[in-house]
C-alpha cells in the first residue's frame, strides 16, 4: 500500500531577545517583524505553521512590570505575563474574580496553563478566545507601553477584527486591573466545545452581577460573549435589561433571548450559525444563572 511521507513546513529562522526592561523591550518591539512572547503556546505554533513570520522574537516573561499579580482595596492588578496556573492558584482571585480562575483551569493542560497568560491570550485576540469574554465581563482595562508612552483602553475595545487589535508598532500589553467587587457580586465563564479534543469555543459567555444587600434586586451585570461575532464583545443590552430587575429564571432566559439578537455567527466545522444562536441563549441563562447564585453565597 502506497503512503505519502507527511512533512511540515520549516519554521523561519529569528533572532531571540530576553530583555530585562520594559523600555527594552519596547525598543525590540519597534522592529516591523518582531512578535512578543509571553507563555508563547499559540505564537510557537503560528511561527511554525507560516501563519506569522517574525524576525525577531521577544521574550517578556523576566520583565517585572509584566509579572505583577496584586490584589488591594483598589482591585486586582494582572500582568500580561502572568501564567495561567498562578491565577488559578490565587486565593484572592478565587474569592473575587472567580470567572478568571474559570478560564484559566479550562486553557489548555496542565503544562499549557504553566506557561499561557491571559494577556497573551488576549493579545491573540482571537474571535474565540476562552479569555476575553471574562476579561469584559469583569470590567478589565487594559494598560499599555510604547514609544509614545502609557494609555488605558477597556478590555471590550481591544480587539478590532479575527486575530486583530489595537497595538500599534513598538506597543506592549504590560497589565490588565480590574475594579474590586461591591457588596454581593460574582462572575462567571463558561463555554461549549463540540469535543474535549477540540479546544475551541464554539460559544463562550462571561458575566459578572451585583445584587442589592437583599439579594433580591440586580443593580448591575456585565455579559461578555464570544465566538459569535468577529470578536468577543459587551453585550450591552443585556446589562442594561438586567440592572434593577430580579435575579430569576425568567429574567436570566430574557437575557438569553436578548443576546441572540446581539450576536452574528457565522456557519463553520464547529458548528452551524443556528445552533450557535442556541447555545448562546442556554450558556447566557446558565452563566447569569451561576454568577447571581455565588454572589449570593457571600
Amino acid at each position: 500500500m502506497n503512503s505519502e511521507k507527511w512533512s511540515q513546513p520549516a519554521m523561519r529562522d529569528f533572532e531571540y531577545e530576553s530583555p530585562d526592561s520594559l523600555d527594552g523591550a519596547i525598543q525590540l518591539l519597534n522592529h516591523p517583524l518582531s512578535k512578543p512572547l509571553a507563555g508563547g503556546t499559540d505564537l510557537i505554533d503560528h511561527l511554525r505553521t507560516g501563519r506569522l513570520v517574525a524576525d525577531v522574537v521577544v521574550d517578556i516573561k523576566k520583565i517585572p512590570e509584566l509579572n505583577v499579580l496584586e490584589f488591594s482595596e483598589n482591585g486586582l492588578r494582572l500582568g500580561a505575563a502572568v501564567c495561567c496556573h498562578d491565577i488559578c492558584a490565587n486565593a484572592d482571585i478565587q474569592a473575587n474574580y472567580p470567572a478568571l480562575k474559570d478560564v484559566c483551569s479550562i486553557i489548555g493542560g496542565i503544562q499549557i496553563q504553566s506557561r499561557a497568560s491571559v494577556g497573551g491570550n488576549l493579545c491573540n485576540s482571537g474571535a474565540a478566545a476562552d479569555s476575553t469574554p471574562a476579561l469584559i465581563a469583569l470590567g478589565g482595562v487594559c494598560h499599555i507601553a510604547g514609544p509614545n508612552g502609557v494609555r488605558q483602553v477597556p478590555v471590550e475595545e481591544f480587539c478590532t477584527g479575527p486575530s486583530q487589535n489595537i497595538l500599534k508598532q513598538g506597543e506592549l500589553l504590560t497589565e490588565i486591573r480590574f475594579p474590586l467587587p461591591q457588596g454581593k457580586s460574582s462572575s462567571h465563564y463558561r463555554r461549549f466545545i463540540p469535543r474535549y479534543e477540540m479546544d475551541i469555543a464554539v460559544v463562550g459567555v462571561g458575566a459578572s452581577v451585583e445584587l442589592d444587600d437583599s439579594g433580591k434586586t440586580i443593580t448591575s451585570a456585565r455579559v461578555g460573549l464570544g465566538a459569535v461575532a468577529a470578536s468577543p464583545f459587551l453585550a450591552e443590552k443585556v446589562n442594561e435589561f438586567l440592572t434593577g430587575k430580579e435575579p430569576t429564571e425568567e429574567t436570566f432566559t430574557e437575557a438569553g433571548n436578548i443576546a441572540r439578537s446581539l450576536i452574528s455567527p457565522i456557519d463553520d466545522h464547529r458548528g452551524t450559525k443556528e445552533f450557535r444562536l442556541h447555545v448562546t441563549g442556554v450558556l447566557v441563562k446558565r452563566v447569569l444563572t451561576e454568577a447571581a447564585t455565588r454572589a449570593l453565597s457571600k
